[in-house]
């Protein structure tokens, strides 16, 4: 994994780039000219490369555009992500999405009444979670029920599976990072500089076996088509999308 700075893109931001620095043990620089970096802006916090500014930035941003129509048009409770997770009239379960990265099927999750904790080992990628979920907090709607759905929990998720102490999860939800080959599966820019940031999740495997233990009803792992199974197992059911694959392990 990649160590990056906080960098504060105006003086009015340094204060508090020093503060997010210290909470997530990062390191805060006033000045870096190259590799990645968590940009502090009147926005809020953004993960950048310094080394192709044509990239842009990734960000948490949960009341984007892109959000809301996926919550408005997205097919609602018809999404995959909702069908593979088990929900149905009367019943909406509760998530441990232990892989949580941008957090966004974990938000969908929460739109639609699921209650949800994410869990994210990387600190860099937990305080940009952290970051959208207190700007969203600020948004007139979604303060309104998100806070109370999705929470964050900045842990490993292999550590926190084999010992959980919460109220057990229906559903544990795995989206480990893919080791893409194909340049054409490196076009979205947050999946290129979240590989730059993470790698490949070289354990995801051994998350499988805590997972099955832990969940009530059933994992969840997200993959890409044509990708071999978590830990060459293979699932109760699968469900087939064109670019990912929901493979479900029923207990």
């Amino acid at each position: 994994m990649t160590v990056i700075s906080i960098l504060a893109a105006q003086p009015e931001y340094v204060a508090q780039a020093k503060l997010l620095a210290q909470r997530w043990q990062l390191d805060f620089a006033e000045q870096v000219d190259s590799g990645l970096v968590l940009w502090l802006d009147g926005q809020g916090l953004h993960l950048k490369t310094l080394d192709d500014l044509k990239m842009g930035t990734v960000q948490v941003d949960f009341a984007s555009d892109a959000m809301a129509w996926r919550r408005q048009h997205g097919g609602g409770k018809n999404e995959a992500v909702a069908k593979a997770v088990g929900m149905k009239p009367g019943f909406k379960p509760q998530v441990l999405d232990a892989t949580a990265g941008l957090g966004r099927d974990a938000f969908i999750l929460a739109s639609l009444g699921c209650q949800v904790t994410m869990l994210e080992r990387v600190n860099a990628v937990a305080a940009l979670l952290e970051d959208g979920l207190q700007r969203a907090a600020n948004d007139p709607e979604l303060s309104q029920w998100l806070p109370q759905r999705l929470k964050l929990l900045p842990a490993s998720a292999l550590d926190t599976l084999s010992a959980w102490e919460g109220e057990v999860p229906d559903v544990v939800y795995l989206d480990p990072m893919f080791p893409h080959r194909k340049k054409a599966a490196l076009v979205k820019k947050e999946m290129r500089l979240f590989q730059l940031l993470l790698g490949p999740d070289l354990d995801a495997d051994a998350l499988l076996t805590p997972a099955l233990c832990l969940a009530k009803k059933r994992v969840v792992v997200k993959r890409p088509s044509g990708a071999p199974y978590l830990n060459n197992q293979k699932p109760s059911l699968e469900m087939q999308g064109k670019a990912n694959r929901f493979d479900i392990y029923l207990r």
